[in-house]
């Protein structure tokens, strides 16, 4: 009698379990805890890009190097669009090898949710991994052409610019850029297929909104900070600034802006996707 007098005396711990939030609920901890997923999801990727590929890797550099070729044509040579005093097909390639960075993380990060349904519907592991190992895969494919755009700077005998140690520093800009974007799109593409439709015209607007086939110098001084506003633009000026030396790219009030849009971007794309997380196995 005593024992079960003492048992009832006994108070138990008692744990509340409450949803994460503020920036925790995004649970960043957890892409450490699945760095091996990451590895091997990003190895897979690679490895499904190029099967039963007749040139291989060599799309890496076809597409931008044919894309510089018709800009080269019709921009350079018809149309005398200036280029800053670079020979035009430097000015080109050296743009067009960060944008086919943007474009393909963009393309293949919308996609990953749906393509990989069977993961997301068995097992649990962060689904921000698809998206962003879809990212990581393009670094070869930009490793590959920039190698490409060195030999080309060799060939026309241009030197790499004094700041050319910055270039990190728009690479990884151009990842947030893409991280972001590939995120709204990955989240949005569950839930409205449209968005596979929505995506090629997307990356075809954004191609011509971006200083690629002509310098941003082009553009009214009075909408220069209006122009900013598109991030990639921030990024494709300051690889031109940084490898060849162009003054449009300096960093300064543009660059700025640019950035902070990227951030945005990345932040709010984060919290979207954590929001809608819970509803993907559903609607995949």
């Amino acid at each position: 009698m005593s024992i079960s007098k003492d048992i009832e005396k006994v108070e138990l711990p008692v744990t509340i379990l409450q949803p994460a939030k503020g920036l925790g609920a995004l649970n960043l901890r957890d892409l450490w805890l699945y760095r091996e997923l990451i590895y091997f999801m990003t190895w897979r990727n690679l490895k499904v890009r190029y099967k039963q590929t007749l040139l291989g890797a060599s799309w890496a550099v076809l597409r931008p190097f044919m894309t510089m070729v018709v800009f080269s044509i019709f921009f350079g040579d018809l149309a005398q669009v200036p280029s800053d005093g670079i020979p035009y097909p430097i000015f080109a390639f050296a743009a067009l090898v960060p944008w086919g960075l943007f474009s393909d993380a963009v393309s293949l990060a919308g996609r990953s949710l749906v393509q990989n349904r069977h993961m997301i519907t068995k097992i649990y592991f962060p689904r921000v991994i698809l998206p962003l190992s879809s990212i990581l895969a393009g670094l070869v494919d930009f490793l590959i052409a920039f190698v490409v755009l060195g030999g080309m700077m060799v060939y026309y005998k241009i030197p790499p610019a004094v700041y050319v140690w910055t270039l990190p520093l728009f690479l990884l800009l151009a990842l947030i850029t893409s991280t972001g974007v590939g995120l709204w799109l990955a989240a949005l593409n569950v839930q409205y297929r449209d968005v596979n439709y929505i995506t090629p015209f997307l990356t075809q607007f954004w191609l011509f909104v971006t200083p690629i086939a002509y310098p941003a110098s082009m553009v009214p001084s009075k909408w220069q900070l209006i122009y900013s506003l598109n991030p990639m633009a921030g990024v494709v000026e300051g690889f031109r600034w940084a490898l060849l030396g162009t003054e449009q790219g300096a960093p300064g009030s543009r660059l700025i802006v640019s950035s902070l849009v990227a951030i945005v971007l990345l932040v709010t794309g984060l919290v979207y996707f954590k929001r809608m997380e819970r509803n993907f196995a559903d609607m995949v």
